[in-house]
């Protein structure tokens, strides 16, 4: 139920994205908010390798925009494009997949240094749907205001 809710929730951020130019991905919603449809999918794509590979999986790996650690930096879509964002999103998703996949049980625990604890994979599951939800949300209204399409 877990893996059906987050691919669903994953699905939807790509549809929201759906038949747009790179240039309609990179609109922002309001100033002085720089929040982007691509914005978003390279955000979520530092969610999925954080949670997954690095709390999880406990690789020792940088995110995939900021040598420095900052989740914001993936808001920057100024020069972005789809083809990249997207690459490193599916390919964040396949990690996290195969990560769940060779998980002994949803009870495997990880460490998430922000927080300071341990957290199990059904939380970090969680987690997820619940980021994706949220900005699922932000996109809708992205792209209502991008071309007027709305729903799910």
């Amino acid at each position: 139920m877990l893996r059906a809710f987050l691919d669903y929730h994953r699905a939807t951020l790509a549809m929201k994205c759906d038949g747009l130019s790179d240039e309609q991905l990179r609109e922002q919603s309001s100033p002085p908010s720089t929040l982007s449809l691509l914005g978003l999918v390279r955000h979520m794509a530092e969610v999925e390798r954080t949670w997954f590979r690095r709390v999880i999986g406990g690789e020792d790996i940088p995110l995939v925009w900021s040598s420095t650690g900052d989740f914001q930096e993936a808001y920057d879509a100024s020069s972005a494009t789809r083809t990249e964002a997207f690459a490193a999103w599916r390919r964040e998703i396949e990690h996290s997949r195969r990560i769940e996949r060779e998980a002994e049980s949803l009870d495997v625990t990880g460490h998430n240094a922000r927080w300071g604890e341990d957290v199990s994979l059904r939380l970090v599951m969680l987690h997820l749907i619940h980021e994706y939800a949220r900005h699922n949300g932000h996109a809708d209204f992205l792209r209502e205001a991008i071309d007027g399409t709305v729903g799910a």
